[in-house]
Formats: C-alpha cells, structure tokens, sequence
C-alpha cells in the first residue's frame, strides 16, 4: 500500500520585526474613513431636515382636516350657502353677475335665515373663524391662513361661477404659512414653512 502524498504546505514570508503601514497607506486610509464619516454624518442631517419638513405639514394637514371635517359635514347638510364679504359683525353676500369668490361663507341648515353657521377670514390675525348667528363667541378653524380669498363657488368644470345655481359647488382653498408644528413664532414674520389645502364640496339635498 502506498502512503498518501502530504499536500503542500503554504509558505509565507516572515514578519520583519515592527513591520507597519507606509505613511500613502495610512492617509490613504484615513481619507477613506472620514469620507464614509462624512457620507453618514450627511445622511443623518439630510433625514432629519427632512423630518422637519414633514412634520411642519404633517401638523398642518391635522389642523386643516379637523378644520374641514365640521365646514364638509355643514355644507352637505346645508339648506342654502351663501359666499361673500364679512367679519364677525357683518357678512355681505357677493352681488349676482360677479365672480362668486370671497373670504366668509355661510350657511343655513334650514329657511330660516336667521340661524346660520358664518366662516370668515380675519385679516387682523390670519385665522379662519366660526361663528354661529353671529354672536361674539367664535371658533379658530384654522391658523396662518395668507389668502384672504378662501371661498369659491364652482360649476362641475371648477370655473368661477357668477351666479347662485342649485348645483353649484364650493370650493375651499387655505394657504398655511407655519414653523413647524407645535407652532413657534420665531423671525421676521414668524413663517418657515408653506403649505396648501383644496376640496371642493357640494351639497346633499339639491332643490
């Protein structure tokens, strides 16, 4: 029986004693580690800018959904709704043959006239507010609103309409200027951020 051949054994070079890198293989080393320092440290600052960004709208689009749950629930409802003119004191509703656009709306949820729901645009603090029958006690809708032409009323094709027609739809538009949410007012103007909202409703009972 012959014995089995041993296989070869790998042979390396000894170690030099203190052997070590090259001064090119260290920097070059270096170089490599604190570019991928800087591609994470990047990264991390990239997420979290963009964190803040979003919550900023995120915030705003809790805010405007609270907002236009009610306004929806409302108008659907409605009896009659009227676009045009007002404060808390007054409301006056656009003339017919003029674009219906306007920074208050109301409605009435029956023919009597005298019980409304009002949602107005004030220019003094940049609020969307609500107000029921006109009395001093109103609602913050929405905060940081710039456009102070909120309502519209549209046909089916979203065209500006001119007239009261029965199957006229209304639309809502709020533009949001904010820091961040929770809301910090810092700077000139207290704004960082923009955000904007549109839908249109239409009501239920059509006459």
């Amino acid at each position: 029986m012959k014995p089995r051949p041993l296989l070869p054994i790998l042979c390396l070079p000894p170690l030099r004693k203190g052997q070590a890198f090259t001064l090119p293989e260290l920097m070059v080393t270096m170089a490599i580690f604190f570019m991928f320092i800087a591609g994470i440290l990047y990264c991390h600052l990239f997420g979290v800018r963009m964190f803040e960004i979003t919550k900023a709208k995120l915030g705003a689009s809790d805010e405007a959904r609270q907002a236009i749950s009610l306004l929806i629930s409302e108008i659907r409802t409605a009896k009659n709704v009227k676009i045009g003119s007002g404060h808390l004191g007054s409301f006056t509703e656009i003339s017919l043959n003029t674009p219906q656009i306007g920074n208050a709306l109301q409605v009435y949820s029956s023919s009597n006239t005298n019980s409304y729901v009002r949602y107005f645009w004030d220019s003094s603090d940049s609020k969307l507010k609500r107000t029921i029958n006109g009395g001093a006690a109103m609602n913050v809708v929405a905060h940081f609103i710039t456009n102070n032409m909120v309502f519209t009323s549209e046909d089916y094709l979203g065209n500006i309409i001119t007239n009261n027609q029965n199957n006229r739809v209304i639309g809502l538009n709020m533009q949001f200027f904010q820091i961040q949410y929770p809301v910090y007012l810092i700077g000139p103007g207290n704004y960082f951020d923009f955000y904007q909202l549109r839908t249109k409703i239409t009501r239920r009972a059509l006459e």
